[in-house]
């Protein structure tokens, strides 16, 4: 492989490889090593998807933003999913020193989920998505393109704006200590 570096970019020469020769001309494709706002010839995840218009690149902002803000989303889903399929619960009370000598009975509750459940399957195949959507959105911020990382940061923010604040905060009203 002859790697060259000019003007931030590095061309790949693929002729001494085995494989067969791409139909796109993979000989003269050009990546892109610092960030740069440009919207031709710009490979979206698979070698057929080629953004090369302003349209194009305002479309995949969209998606990009979109899918940023699922993947926030589904985080959040899964969480709260998590806490209602919590089946087994367990109390657990161990005695701790009280005021003048006494002796005081605090209550732990520890809850659980079954292995062999529907919960547990559905949350292993919202696991699976949720990774596949996190290395999407990393290998689209890989392209250095300007405009698609806004797309990946201001989806996930907006999205962490919109459903984070249902997220459960675990108060613990025996906790004094502020």
């Amino acid at each position: 492989m002859n790697h060259s570096h000019h003007m931030g970019m590095t061309s790949m020469d693929h002729s001494n490889t085995t494989a067969a020769p791409h139909s796109h001309g993979m000989d003269d494709m050009m990546m892109m090593m610092t960030f740069y706002f440009d919207y031709k010839n710009v490979e979206l995840l698979f070698s057929g998807l080629v953004i090369n218009t302003a349209g194009e690149m305002a479309g995949a902002f969209v998606a990009v933003f979109l899918l940023a803000m699922f993947y926030e989303g589904l985080k959040i889903a899964r969480e709260s999913l998590l806490r209602k399929s919590q089946v087994s619960i367990r109390y657990n009370s161990m005695p701790v020193p009280g005021p003048n000598g006494t002796i005081l009975m605090e209550t732990h509750k520890t809850v659980g989920q079954q292995m062999l459940s529907f919960p547990h399957l559905l949350q292993t195949v919202l696991h699976i998505i949720q990774v596949v959507i996190s290395y999407f959105l990393m290998l689209i911020f890989m392209t250095y393109n300007g405009y698609l990382c806004i797309a990946v940061a201001a989806g996930a923010g907006t999205g962490y704006f919109l459903f984070s604040w249902k997220k459960a905060v675990v108060v613990d009203i025996t906790e004094h200590c502020h």
